[in-house]
């Protein structure tokens, strides 16, 4: 758990130093397999994406932490996603975010889940 509370810490310092904005972390690990968070973040820019995502790789590098797949979306810097196994980063350009609503789904998700138990 401590080494999780040090990825999540060490991706806000980058996100937070990059000017990333409406930054969101997302406790998936009951609702999902695949990460036990999401952290979701904003750049105004797709340069602004792009450099919010090449901040948080450095800096999750030199504490020793890969990603495990290639970065995705990085070309276009619109919609860019870290998978860091246990956390899952999504970079967005902002009219993406709002296209895309990624904490609506997660939270119909979550209702959905509910109304089955």
């Amino acid at each position: 758990m401590a080494d999780l509370k040090n990825k999540l810490e060490i991706i806000q310092k980058a996100i937070d130093d990059k000017k990333g904005f409406e930054t969101v972390e997302l406790d998936v690990s009951q609702k999902t397999t695949i990460a036990d968070y999401f952290i979701i973040t904003s750049g105004n820019s797709s340069n602004q994406a792009a450099s919010i995502a090449d901040e948080i790789e450095a800096k999750m590098a030199k504490a020793g932490y890969e990603i495990l797949n290639i970065k995705e979306g990085y070309k276009s810097a619109r919609w860019i996603i870290l998978d860091y196994a246990d956390i899952i980063v999504h970079v967005f350009h902002k009219e993406e975010r709002d296209y895309y609503d990624l904490e609506r789904l997660w939270k119909e998700f979550e209702k959905m889940s509910k109304g089955e138990e």
